[in-house]
């Protein structure tokens, strides 16, 4: 495999000190160079060692482990909203690459790829060997399936959000060449994009691209084929999913240890789970709320385990609808809130204050702009020129649960009630309310993370696609995201992030108050559980001791 011409600037960057470790790990791998190479590479600069986590022989073998976590439908993949859908089809179905808790992504069902010195033309090359559990040889013809669904808009999936920049015509209604998606041989495909863009690799780990068999035509559920290390027996929406080892002869990953993984629902109430986890009727959680923190602490038996993350939640408005049509309204809501005080209340302040433009200061395209601070009398002068000089009554959507986003809400409520917004609440049970989230004049959203910044905004915010909650439509944002997602060089990107950045502040559909910590909580005789910053589950890297 050739090395990318790139790559010996990013070197250069790293002895430079314009990178650190983490960022050179990370933009090498999405270059194809192998994060062991890059990390060795990092080493011999920063004195640093990389230490590999437990291998097998230090795992015991068999169990079974029982997590609590809800657990929805999952009936067609390719369109999951939510990343605990996902946790359920991932056991089974693979992706092409995979993102570590680290934030570096490396090969998957993918062996590794090449990506062309304009970043136009990617070569992924298929993993040998593979089969899916009904005993066919996966293929390349496999990949390509999965890739044109996820990329015809009527299969509605987010997929679009990342990839219409580069992959998709003017319109966003089909693939921009009839050749944009290249079967090379068996084991090779070939993406030849219209735009440069340097995430493919991490795009093709977004959590709604489960590489599933085209012969079940893009639906899934019990007994589904697949090529992971795990098959699905059972599945009760708001009950249990379980899943079993499945004795897979070619799977290539870590592990499995385990003999089955049961997911268990508890329901909506925090107090369900530490109940659960204090009696050992669960071994783990999936994610813990900020008001069982405490209660998982003072558990002897029971570890923490914290993640490094850009998870969010957004209040939106839609951007087609009044008032929220108006940007002074939009920027008024933002000064009317007081991001820090809404961080302590909503989630003890662990985390940090939100900016109002989705991009993280862990993300390394990050460009720091001056606090978006709170500015009452400037948000009811705002709301004035906008045609509201009482202020204005409009009806925020949100969940009950976890309860920091209801405390977050609750928080932005008597804050923006200072400026005339009164803001009455709509508390909704989770699963009315994933029905309807993109739906909603007004709503709460929560964010999962994504590796870096741009991301997130084509998932959320460019124009026409199919997360895009707020109806947000404009031709410079666009524009400028295109061109931020084609830059190597992270000092130049930087400068574009700065322009997104600022028209999100000024023009944006969003009021954003915190970046949370996450966590999870595991039984100590749990080994490998670990809690990756998107709350991404895998089961095969689990054990468990008797």
């Amino acid at each position: 495999m050739s090395q990318h011409p790139y790559y010996s600037k990013l070197q250069e960057q790293l002895v430079e000190g314009r990178l650190d470790r983490r960022e050179f790990v990370r933009f090498a791998s999405l270059l194809g160079v192998s994060a062991a190479s890059a990390y060795a590479f990092a080493g011999k600069i920063t004195g640093e060692d990389f230490v590999p986590r437990a291998q097998a022989q230090d795992m015991p073998m068999g169990g079974t482990i029982r997590i609590a976590m809800r657990v929805t439908a999952v009936n067609d993949p390719h369109t999951f909203s939510w990343v605990i859908d996902s946790n359920i089809v991932r056991q089974v179905c693979g992706y092409l690459t995979r993102t570590g808790t680290d934030n570096v992504t490396r090969p998957d069902l993918l062996e590794g790829w090449e990506a062309s010195e304009d970043l136009l033309t990617w070569t992924l090359n298929v993993r040998k060997g593979v089969k899916w559990h009904s005993g066919r040889d996966f293929t390349a013809e496999d990949v390509a399936w999965n890739l044109n669904r996820v990329l015809t808009p009527e299969a509605g999936s987010s997929v679009l959000g990342l990839m219409k920049g580069y992959m998709m015509n003017d319109e966003g209604t089909a693939l921009w060449d009839a050749n944009a998606i290249e079967i090379v041989d068996d084991h090779t495909i070939r993406l030849n994009t219209r735009n440069p863009n340097v995430a493919i690799p991490e795009h093709l780990f977004h959590y709604p691209l489960l590489i599933i068999n085209p012969a079940d035509n893009g639906s899934f559920g019990v007994g589904s084929d697949g090529t992971g290390a795990f098959k699905l027996v059972e599945h009760v929406v708001a009950e249990r999913a379980v899943l079993e080892n499945a004795q897979n002869e070619t799977w290539y990953g870590e592990g499995p240890y385990l003999d089955r993984i049961e997911f268990m629902d508890l329901g909506d109430d925090p107090s369900a789970a530490i109940g659960a986890l204090a009696s050992k009727q669960v071994h783990a959680i999936d994610e813990g709320d900020i008001v069982q923190l405490d209660a998982f602490k003072a558990m002897p038996h029971v570890e923490i385990i914290p993640a490094n993350t850009a998870q969010t939640a957004v209040a939106r408005g839609r951007c087609d609808t009044a008032p929220f049509d108006n940007p002074k309204v939009r920027k008024a809501m933002r000064l009317a809130v007081d991001s820090p005080s809404v961080l302590q209340a909503a989630h003890g302040g662990l985390g940090s204050a939100g900016e109002h433009h989705h991009v993280s200061t862990i993300h390394p395209d990050y460009a720091e702009l001056p606090f978006m601070a709170r500015d009452v009398e400037a948000a009811k002068a705002l709301l004035a020129e906008a045609g509201h000089p009482d202020g204005i009554d409009v009806e925020i959507a949100c969940k009950k649960d976890p309860a920091w986003e209801l405390l977050s809400v609750q928080a932005m409520v008597e804050q923006w009630k200072d400026a005339g917004i009164r803001v009455a609440i709509n508390v909704m049970p989770s699963d009315q309310f994933w029905e309807v989230w993109d739906k909603v004049p007004f709503g709460y959203t929560a964010w999962t993370h994504r590796p870096l910044g741009f991301m997130v905004l084509g998932l959320a915010y460019r124009s026409g696609v199919p997360w895009n909650e707020s109806a947000y439509a404009n031709p410079e944002f666009d524009a400028k995201l295109t061109q931020a997602e084609g830059i190597l060089d992270i000092d130049a990107r930087r400068e574009v992030m700065a322009e997104l950045e600022m028209i999100m502040q000024e023009d944006g559909p969003i009021v954003q108050p915190v970046w949370r910590a996450i966590y999870c909580a595991a039984d100590t005789r749990v080994q490998g559980y670990q809690m990756h910053p998107t709350s991404y589950i895998f089961g095969e890297t689990i054990a468990i001791n008797a």
